[in-house]
């Protein structure tokens, strides 16, 4: 598990050193041209600084240990910190909404220059190395905030790409369409922040094991001949994991001994899951009214 916290500091890292570059450079070129899209790019990568910073707090509090007082460990601080990068997310966005509607609205004449479309380019290119290696990560350890900072990244190229056509039209006396990018940016935005909220906000509320893994328990559990029947499955988030609960109705004559070993061998066999953090089992003697 420490793998996994120490990769995902060095993406925190990597994202705040690359979004502190990016806005400095954006923002001087976005108010320089009068580029209502450059400007809303370069606001995007002030919430990047700021995502990226949460997922350095957020991945140094989940990988405090458990102790008497979190007995389960600290995970679910990573959903805690990327809730708070989707509300950043959505605030944003409706401030660049709201901006880019008064520029179409009441016009807005971008300044070309060759230098908007170089930025436009480099930030293209950074973003993309920055999604690719955060994707590679992300497969591997499944972090919510390293979620968060991929599909940032992976907007960021969108984004950023919208910006550079945007430019290049004002080459042929097109100006509106910039400002049609900041409001396509803005609604992006906004989307993304809402879906990050709410995966956030299912696992904090204590959403059940998804359908397919609960599956997969279950067949593990039907594979015991001694199991007769299958009680209650209950299960709780922890971290990017789940806790199982599950009982189980054995013969009534089974020793104390061999069905606390069944119940070991199933704990582990169901613990082995990706998805699942711990499994504890409840053994009930069968009785043909049970459950």
């Amino acid at each position: 598990m420490e793998d996994k916290y120490v990769i995902t500091k060095k993406v925190g890292i990597y994202g705040i050193i690359g979004n502190i570059f990016l806005l400095i450079i954006k923002g001087l070129v976005g108010f320089l041209s009068n580029s209502q899209s450059m400007i809303a790019d370069s606001v995007n990568s002030a919430g990047d600084i700021f995502a990226s910073l949460m997922t350095f707090i957020g991945n140094k509090i989940a990988s405090v240990p458990n102790d008497e007082d979190h007995n389960l460990g600290h995970g679910k601080a990573e959903y805690i910190f990327s809730m708070f990068i989707s509300i950043s997310m959505i605030v944003v966005s409706a401030k660049l909404l709201y901006d880019s509607i008064m520029s179409l609205t009441f016009g807005n004449e971008l300044n070309f220059s060759w230098f908007l479309v170089g930025v436009c380019i480099s930030t293209i290119v950074t973003k993309f190395c920055l999604y690719i290696y955060t994707k590679k990560v992300y497969k591997k350890y499944k972090n919510i905030l390293l979620e968060a900072n991929m599909k940032d990244h992976r907007n960021d190229c969108l984004i950023t790409t919208f910006t550079l056509i945007s430019a290049l039209l004002t080459l042929i006396n097109i100006y509106w369409f910039d400002s049609i990018v900041g409001i396509g940016i803005s609604l992006w935005i906004c989307y993304t922040g809402i879906s990050i909220f709410i995966e956030s906000y299912n696992v904090l509320m204590d959403i059940s094991v998804d359908d397919k893994t609960k599956d997969l328990i279950l067949d593990i559990t039907h594979s015991y001949k001694e199991i007769k029947n299958i009680g209650n499955i209950s299960s709780s988030p922890v971290g990017d994991k789940f806790l199982v609960f599950l009982t189980i109705c054995v013969d009534g004559n089974m020793s104390t001994f061999d069905n606390h070993e069944l119940a070991d061998n199933l704990e582990k066999n169901i613990s082995a899951l990706d998805k699942i953090y711990k499994t504890v089992v409840h053994v009930e003697p069968y009785k043909e009214s049970s459950f």
